[in-house]
């Protein structure tokens, strides 16, 4: 996100990458052990999975890498393709594909090499071997989730848990090919495909590659959605996030577990009843997500109750099926299984684009949650049928069948009529959605209010005035334009152009720009003027991809401190790119809000603004909600309030005393000089936390800090 920027394709191009990497991996290494079956014996296969796990450690020492080379050679490409155009997004993907498909293709392959092996052990239970690993690999992805979200990565940075991880791999191979070393060395005769050709629930012998691509596709896309359900009961933070996987790979784990159980003593045929259930618990997040249940709000934990509610049950009874599915099409056979795994993780690639693309922007997360539980409903509907057809025709049980399928539908339903959508928390609201996020902007008069994804991004206040009055009064020269990253409910964006200056917003939503004329009713006009330009983009990427130069640049990255990937317009890194896009005497304005700024992200972020500029001026806001940084290559010169305030055009001092507090111009600039801290006071909060870089944002990971007062 650092070198492409933290936009929706781009995001989606990591997931499809990674993901697509592990589905040609399975695909490639079970075609692999299976054509020459009389050459690859267990040692070999063993030998085989030690080298993936080697190369997968070398990757994390070599990504970076890669991608720091892309990000230059696209850099130098700028000049021939336009950073804002769809073939800068095909010449980035391009590149993070060809940096994470190779690596990622070694991780897929794990799985069909130890299938081989294990079928190549004399006197070992293959048939149902893809499930043990299954349930073995999910325990190991919850362990790595909540190790590098809740501990390493605090503790050592990005690059120094990649390298712990690294040799964690490292020693992973070793061990491996130690295993090889006592392994059997004898091939296993050719395994006949006569008897293996077998119909679940009477479906034609592919249908179970159908089934698994559409729990692929139903379980990731789902996930996206639950993300933004459950983010205004979590928070904005790295940890939500987090948290939401743990769970989703707890009850994975769990369900796979009882798989392993259950398989002694029943058939996979029993299962047919399971997906018309699991159609139903697809819908149980309604009701955890519900904003009119009798839980308070802005409790982590009992966000987290909310979550394994929701989610638990579909989780497990997905975890339960995904591993029944690929056991019963390959019964140990590690080729079958690899074209399997792949088709699964061809639904995970297709799900998550088809929910943030398509279902999210166009009906919201409760009707794309109820659109994506009709398959589940369908399928289970036609299995149970089909399963059960000369049974129920013999023993009378055709109606047991349908009470119970109208029992589970009329719960369902149940589940759809009474629940609510969080915007209902709203009586006065106007609601848009996004690939992005869901905007929500409520309010009447001077009580208005901007939600992203549930989260509150900012209100109508003088503070956001200041952020561009401020800088443009300091300036030694007439500005000429101004850049505003972050466009919020447009404020500060009005304030740049009552300048009568040149003045661009980018932002990354949308649907925020869209909302302007909630806020403003004179939104329309300052849209339609020539002096006006609004982008759709990361902040960082555009100025990344762009030559322009400015007079200010003012900073309001989302609130709160911890956001996710906020750290990435806080960073030294960052403020390396803005320099360059700073006119000689141009001024940053950076604003730091106080919402859950600790000691320790106060003194990082100043640390970093002061290693990166000569000259920097730090401002209490006037409605005390945060803080102004102004920094600059050249001094930032002492001026009185009314220096100040007689180099406001007449528009923007119009413009600065309308919300007050103040009723002069003057009088708003001294409250706010009377406000002014020295950067010294900051960076003393927390002397040992180290200056904030993009490998190190202390600002998002704050857990150790917090829990055992980490850096103190």
């Amino acid at each position: 996100m650092a070198a492409f920027g933290v936009t929706t394709p781009i995001v989606s191009i990591v997931l499809s990458a990674f993901m697509g990497g592990l589905g040609l991996g399975s695909w490639l290494a079970g075609s692999l052990v299976r054509r020459p079956l009389s050459g690859i014996t267990a040692s070999t296969a063993m030998k085989l999975y030690a080298l993936s796990e080697l190369f997968i450690g070398v990757s994390g020492l070599l990504v970076r890498h890669q991608l720091v080379w892309g990000h230059v050679l696209l850099e130098r490409m700028v000049t021939t393709i336009p950073w804002e155009s769809p073939a800068y997004y095909v010449a980035s993907g391009a590149w993070i594909s060809l940096t994470l498909v190779p690596w990622c293709a070694c991780m897929g392959a794990t799985f069909p090499f130890v299938m081989a092996a294990i079928r190549r052990t004399p006197g070992s239970d293959s048939q149902r071997s893809f499930s043990y690993l299954y349930v073995a690999n999910v325990m190991g992805a919850l362990s790595g989730t909540l190790f590098s979200a809740f501990l390493l990565i605090e503790l050592l940075g990005f690059r120094g848990t990649l390298e712990v991880t690294s040799t964690l791999n490292g020693l992973l191979a070793a061990a491996a090919l130690a295993v090889s070393l006592t392994a059997s060395a004898a091939s296993p005769s050719m395994v006949s495909e006569e008897g293996r050709t077998r119909r679940l629930y009477g479906l034609p012998e592919r249908g179970v590659l159908f089934l698994l691509f559409v729990t692929g596709l139903v379980s990731m896309a789902m996930e996206v959605v639950w993300i933004r359900q459950f983010t205004p009961y979590l928070g904005n933070v790295v940890y939500a996030f987090a948290m939401i996987l743990a769970v989703y790979l707890v009850a994975t784990f769990q369900g796979s577990r009882d798989y392993r159980l259950w398989v002694r003593s029943h058939e996979p045929r029993e299962t047919a009843m399971m997906w018309i259930v699991l159609g139903l618990l697809a819908l149980i997040p309604l009701v955890a997500a519900d904003p009119l249940l009798p839980v308070p709000q802005g409790y982590f934990a009992l966000g987290v109750v909310r979550v394994a509610v929701g989610i638990v049950s579909f989780c497990a009874l997905v975890g339960f099926l995904t591993p029944m599915l690929v056991d019963y099409w390959s019964s140990g056979d590690p080729d079958r299984a690899g074209r399997a795994y792949a088709v699964n993780v061809a639904g995970c690639i297709v799900g998550p684009l088809l929910a943030g693309f398509w279902l999210l922007p166009w009906v919201g997360e409760r009707w794309a949650l109820i659109a994506l539980s009709l398959p589940l409903f369908a399928i289970g509907v036609l299995a149970a049928l089909r399963v059960n057809s000369r049974a129920n025709a013999q023993a009378g049980g055709r109606f047991k069948t349908k009470w119970r399928y109208g029992l589970v539908g009329a719960l369902a339903l149940l589940l759809v009529t009474t629940t609510h959508g969080y915007e209902e928390r709203f009586p006065e609201r106007e609601v848009r959605r996004d690939y992005v996020a869901t905007v929500i902007a409520t309010g009447t008069g001077f009580y208005k209010l901007l939600l992203v994804n549930g989260v509150g991004m900012t209100h109508l206040s003088p503070d956001t005035k200041f952020m561009a009055h401020l800088p443009l009064a300091f300036l030694a020269r007439p500005p000429r334009d101004g850049l505003v990253i972050c466009f919020g409910m447009g404020t500060t964006f009005r304030s740049t152009l009552s300048w009568g200056i040149h003045s661009t917003a980018v932002d990354l939503v949308p649907s925020v720009p869209a909302a302007f004329g909630y806020f403003h009713p004179d939104a329309s006009k300052l849209l339609h003027s020539a002096m006006a330009r609004v982008v759709i983009d990361d902040g960082r990427r555009f100025l990344d991809g762009s030559n322009e130069r400015y007079d200010v640049i003012t900073v309001d990255p989302p609130p709160p401190t911890a956001a996710p990937t906020s750290s990435l317009l806080y960073s030294r890194e960052f403020y390396v790119i803005v320099k360059q896009h700073l006119r000689q005497g141009g001024i940053l304005q950076e604003w730091l809000p106080k919402t859950g700024a600790d000691a320790a992200t106060l003194a990082s972020v100043a640390k970093a603004l002061r290693q990166s500029f000569p000259h920097l001026r730090v401002f209490k806001s006037v409605e005390g909600l945060g803080f102004h940084f102004l920094a600059s290559m050249e001094p930032i010169p002492t001026m009185s309030s009314a220096d100040l305030a007689a180099r406001l055009p007449r528009a923007a001092t119009s413009d600065l005393v309308e919300w007050g507090p103040e009723s002069t111009a003057e009088q708003q600039f001294k409250d706010v000089l009377a406000g002014e801290r020295s950067v010294e006071s900051f960076v003393a909060k927390d002397p040992r936390v180290p200056a904030l870089e993009d490998d190190q944002p202390i600002n998002e990971y704050y857990f150790l800090r917090q829990e055992i007062s980490f850096y103190r």
